[in-house]
């Protein structure tokens, strides 16, 4: 038996297979609002055999939106729309998951073939952004965001905590926290983007404050019966990475005790200055290493889908879901090629059946 092709149960979820469609951002949304896009979208990706399908970074608050076009969920009304998204999901007969987000100083951008820089500040589409800290990133996004304020710290971390109520009653069985990619969360972690000297920055412990709490707050509201995950960079590629790593998997063993369930492990993206190792299961080991030394069930959405990289991780234990982007885009029934290079029986649910009938029955 593939273990690609095993089921996951975590909670009260259980998981078709460990295939599962990480947060990919689509900027298709006005006004935060889910669109006909993401109606057809998610039920297409669904409908192609993974057992997970995570909506892309939602923002909880609308400085939190990374471009004008990305998801929010901080009213009603949108958590209306993503209801539609969240039960078409279902009904595809994957679990639906969502990332609630906050981009924090990446804020306020273009759309990637748009220039994927700030907007200007002369733009009707401009808002100031906040961080932990009045560093730019740099780079394409130079802009200096607001050193947030503990009232900013206070308001944002409600945000997440309305956004996972609001989640919750739109059907979602899955939350993901974005605690990566040099987003709000991140940034508050790494020492590149957090030079604050009160409560919230310095120590580790002032440096992971604004992580824990957020995720104390949100697991208070989250049912215990549905899976709560975070995405979060565990190294940089900034030569410091041992000293981050332990750092981030000190981190970690505080999210599990405050009631975390799975972590999907990725890079920090704080920095623009990085030399990343990218290819097949870059962070396989150490994701493997994370799970070993935190005892928490792990993800990775990065070089995992090659079947025979994506089956290796999980057979050695270095991950125990597989997250796969950017080839479920290309075809979303990649579950269906994945089943037959493993020589895997499949089930029904690998291809709905007007489709497995012209493809199995008449394979050329």
């Amino acid at each position: 038996m593939s273990h690609l092709f095993s089921e996951f149960k975590l909670k009260n979820v259980k998981l078709r297979n460990r295939i599962a469609v990480p947060p990919m951002c689509q900027y298709r949304a006005e006004n935060g609002l889910a669109n006909e896009w993401h109606f057809s979208h998610y039920n297409t990706l669904a409908r192609g055999g993974a057992g997970l399908v995570v909506v892309e970074a939602t923002a909880v608050t609308p400085e939190g939106r990374i471009t004008p076009a990305c998801l929010g969920l901080w009213n009603d009304q949108q958590a209306d729309e993503l209801a539609k998204v969240a039960q078409g999901i279902k009904d595809a007969g994957a679990v639906a998951g969502i990332q609630i987000a906050h981009a924090g100083r990446k804020a306020n951008a273009h759309r990637p073939w748009e220039g994927d820089d700030h907007i200007a500040s002369d733009d009707e589409r401009f808002w100031p952004s906040i961080a932990p800290s009045a560093v730019a990133f740099g780079h394409h996004l130079p802009r200096v965001p607001q050193e947030m304020s503990i009232n900013d710290i206070e308001r944002v971390k409600q945000g997440f905590v309305d956004a996972a109520k609001r989640a919750l009653d739109a059907g979602f069985e899955w939350l993901e926290l974005h605690f990566a990619h040099g987003y709000l969360a991140q940034s508050f972690f790494s020492k590149h983007s957090n030079h604050r000297t009160d409560q919230y920055g310095g120590s580790f412990e002032g440096r992971s404050r604004f992580l824990i709490e957020t995720l104390q707050a949100v697991r208070k509201v989250w049912p215990e019966h549905l899976p709560l995950t975070a995405r979060f960079g565990v190294v940089e590629y900034d030569g410091q990475d041992e000293e981050t790593l332990a750092e981030s998997i000190q981190l970690i063993q505080q999210f599990k005790k405050n009631g975390l369930d799975l972590l999907s492990v990725s890079v920090g993206f704080t920095i623009a200055e990085t030399n990343i190792p990218w290819g097949d299961g870059f962070l396989g080991e150490i994701a493997g290493r994370v799970r070993k030394e935190t005892g928490l069930p792990v993800a990775s959405a990065w070089g995992f889908a090659k079947a025979e990289v994506a089956e290796n991780a999980l057979e050695t234990q270095q991950l125990d879901l597989v997250m796969i982007g950017r080839a479920m885009l290309a075809n979303p029934h990649y579950p269906y090629a994945l089943a037959q290079q493993l020589n895997v029986d499949k089930p029904s649910w690998v291809l709905p059946a007007p489709y497995a009938h012209w493809l199995e029955r008449y394979a050329i």
